[in-house]
């Protein structure tokens, strides 16, 4: 099934243009055969002598001791001092999954230590991303002494100037890139501050509500010093790894280390439907079995950020915290409607912005800004030109104030959210961060043509650089009758797969082509049979008008190919079988 050579069924350059080559150590010279699982786990770095630790990830085998991290123990004691004294602390958190998340997790715990805090999650259209100052001192002003940002306020100078001044003491839980310097506060927690001990620094690749996560078990450690659960039975925080695993996986943070075992454990805990609103939410997106990986981030994930995207924006962190089954059912189903509105509103922006993309010629970093875009979509546009141009974008919706808000995402090896700091810090931003594949920006309207030049100077290299290296990687190799639902939960048996641990891709064939067509929004469909006559179904989504799609629509009969893709099962009418989705073909007898 695993093999050695060069390149994948001797395809140097398939239908879409590109290499099929091994993943990792099954092209190495010092290449041993291993059991499946073992190959997966070594083609994804996993150095040997620690696949036993790999195999089942625990958060006893990858949580590190919480205090590694700046100002955590500070924090931790700060919020501690809250519990004891029933002050009013408030949760400010971002509008997106990893923000809800953050913010139901803290606001949950708190909860059973006795204490409602309350949530704060700005407008998206109104506020726009991050604490203001404004919103802090209103605040402070309404009785709140605490305030802890989640999955933001780590470039918040302004804001927490005025918070300070306000006499409210403001606690940053982030994972977001910091600047050389940070902003005034009592403290920072987060991974991904410049000042980190490198032990810490490890863990830059947490989602927000992983760091929450651990400030959590930093706040338990606290309590438990100074006797709080004497008579008390002690939260188990254990319990909200299903929110941790979601933030994790809608944030696209790379699914390795901790965050592997933050995902594993968590997908246990929802599949227990302890959490009424996630219960409800599931039933909205019509789940019927114990959730995976990748239901968190296109089944779950999307509805929660419809809230902040064309709705209400604290939708989400009141789904994820009610107790009242009635309540989430309600919420479950307007995030749902949401969705549905979000999806049309979509498509409208993609097919404008990719009609201006057309323009932009050779440029590394697409960037395409419009009046009427809605904001709330442009993330997920960028994704969608990154996808079909293969490399960094950006999308800017323009206001009538002459302000543009943008989103960007970015392809391996091009750190954008670096770049976008680095545009703030030259004094063409307004305001900018992120990570190394998104970014989030406001750039004055008669900035972005200096800002498209100073991107495409400073990535160019980067980007020229990714797109040589562009090959499609590849885990395994069988026959037609090896697409099979067996070999499907063999490789299940690597995951969670997501950003960073990338789900295993196999070849397959040679194959004749039976029946093509063209099915939804531009989906390809066929049906492909192998030379002993097993045949298998395949899709490749939004591919009917790619090389690929044009290529296999127009394939005769009697020319074989190799397909390459992810075998996924199906489950249709009790009938359970494997079908494959098709990233790539290529000709086996050319």
């Amino acid at each position: 099934m695993l093999a050695s050579t060069s390149y994948v069924c001797g395809v140097s350059r398939s239908i879409l243009g590109q290499p099929w080559r091994w993943r990792g150590a099954a092209g190495d010279a010092d290449f041993q055969p291993d059991g499946l699982v073992d190959q997966l786990l070594l083609a994804r770095g996993v150095a040997r002598e620690e696949l036993e630790h790999h195999r089942t990830p625990t958060l006893r085998g990858f949580m590190p001791d919480p205090a590694i991290f700046r100002d955590m123990e500070k924090a931790a004691a700060r919020l501690a001092d809250a519990v004891l004294g029933q002050e009013r602390v408030t949760i400010f958190g971002d509008y997106d999954v990893d923000g809800a998340t953050s913010a139901a997790l803290l606001i949950r715990l708190l909860r059973d230590l006795g204490l409602e805090a309350q949530a704060y999650i700005p407008d998206r259209l109104m506020e726009g991303y991050g604490p203001s100052g404004e919103a802090l001192v209103r605040i402070a002003e309404g009785g709140a002494s605490l305030i802890v940002t989640v999955d933001c306020g780590a470039q918040a100078f302004e804001a927490r100037a005025h918070a300070k001044a306000a006499g409210v003491d403001v606690i940053v839980c982030d994972h977001h890139k910091c600047a050389s310097s940070l902003p005034v506060g009592f403290a920072i927690v987060n991974p991904n501050r410049l000042d980190e001990a490198e032990e810490a620094a490890a863990h830059g690749h947490l989602a927000a509500v992983g760091v929450a996560f651990l400030l959590g078990a930093s706040l338990l450690r606290v309590l438990r010093g100074r006797g709080f659960f004497a008579g008390r039975e002690e939260p188990k925080l254990i319990e909200l790894l299903d929110l941790v695993a979601l933030g994790t996986v809608a944030d696209v943070a790379q699914l390795k280390g901790l965050n592997r075992a933050f995902v594993t454990q968590g997908l246990k805990v929802m599949a227990g439907r302890r959490n009424v609103g996630l219960a409800a939410l599931a039933d909205a997106a019509r789940l019927t079995r114990a959730p995976e990986c990748r239901d968190l981030g296109f089944a779950l994930g999307p509805r929660i950020n419809a809230g902040g995207r064309v709705g209400k924006s604290d939708l989400g962190v009141r789904l994820l915290t009610s107790e009242d089954r009635a309540e989430a059912e309600a919420i479950a189903a307007e995030l749902d409607r949401l969705n549905e509105e979000r999806r049309a509103i979509e498509a409208a922006v993609t097919e404008a912005a990719e009609a201006l993309s057309v323009a932009q010629g050779n440029r590394a970093v697409a960037l395409v800004a419009a009046p009427g875009w809605h904001p709330g979509v442009i993330g997920i546009v960028a994704g969608r030109l990154k996808e079909k141009l293969n490399k960094p974008a950006i999308v800017v919706a323009l206001g009538e104030d002459g302000l543009g808000k943008g989103s960007g995402r970015s392809i391996s090896g091009v750190d954008l959210g670096a770049a976008v700091l680095a545009a703030k810090d030259s004094g063409l931003l307004i305001a900018g961060g992120g990570h190394p594949m998104a970014a989030g920006l406001t750039v004055a309207g008669d900035k972005i043509e200096a800002l498209a030049a100073f991107l495409d100077e400073r990535l160019a290299d980067d980007v020229a650089r990714s797109r040589d290296d562009r090959a499609l990687m590849l885990d395994a190799l069988v026959a037609p009758g090896g697409v099979c639902p067996d070999l499907c939960d063999a490789l299940d048996a690597g995951g969670p797969y997501g950003a960073g641990w990338p789900a295993p891709r196999v070849a397959a064939g040679p194959f004749g082509i039976v029946k093509a067509d063209v099915v939804g929004s531009g989906h390809l469909r066929l049906v492909a049979a192998g030379a002993d006559g097993r045949r298998v179904k395949a899709i490749a989504f939004r591919m009917a008008e790619s090389a690929l799609g044009e290529a296999l629509l127009a394939a005769p009969p009697h020319r074989r190919l190799w397909l390459a893709g992810r075998i996924k099962r199906d489950e249709y009418q009790g009938r359970i079988s494997a079908e494959l989705h098709l990233d790539d073909a290529a000709w086996a007898d050319a």
